[in-house]
């Protein structure tokens, strides 16, 4: 091959550019300037790919995305991009465009009774009984006196609609006859 050293640059199927010409040496490289010192090649700011991309063309200079991940994996089950779905009865999750999943959790409001149950397919618990408290080990419905004993009438102080209950019941001890 004849020397080229300063009278051009060659691609890489040999093909001879002139001083100050531009091309690409090969078919997936980024432009070149041709200088006397040999070919000058600037890689320019590609755009960043996508972070969802499963299928990236790297034939141009420039790498590019063909196919972004429509989908997210969540505990070994796959959702569509905005799709909503319940892993418990208290969590809520979503598939959000970016591949990410998010979850809230419900939050309970606190019980009016002291003795409320989980039932099954219901996040939080409920009170069966209605609002009741303890007076002592006993649990005494609200919103009426109860005789504890000879002695004692208790109630329970309770706000009505306000899910306020005091877990203790109020007692007054009277004189024994």
């Amino acid at each position: 091959y004849p020397d080229y050293r300063g009278k051009g640059c060659v691609d890489e199927s040999g093909f001879v550019y002139a001083i100050g010409e531009k091309f690409a040496p090969g078919p997936s490289a980024c432009p070149c300037l041709c200088t006397e010192e040999g070919p000058l090649c600037i890689q320019p700011e590609c755009p960043r790919l996508h972070p969802r991309c499963i299928h990236v063309d790297t034939t141009q200079c420039c790498p590019q995305c063909k196919e972004r991940k429509n989908y997210c994996e969540f505990r070994g089950k796959t959702y569509q991009t905005l799709e909503e779905f319940m892993v418990s009865p208290c969590e809520k999750c979503h598939c959000e465009a970016n591949g990410e999943v998010l979850c809230t959790v419900s939050a309970c409001p606190q019980t009016e009774c002291v003795d409320p149950v989980y039932e099954p397919d219901q996040c939080c618990p409920i009170c069966k009984n209605g609002p009741n408290c303890f007076a002592e080990t006993t649990v005494i419905p609200a919103g009426r006196e109860v005789k504890t004993d000879e002695c004692t009438i208790c109630h329970c102080t309770y706000e009505e609609g306000t899910w306020r209950i005091e877990r203790q019941a109020m007692c007054t001890r009277h004189e024994c006859k």
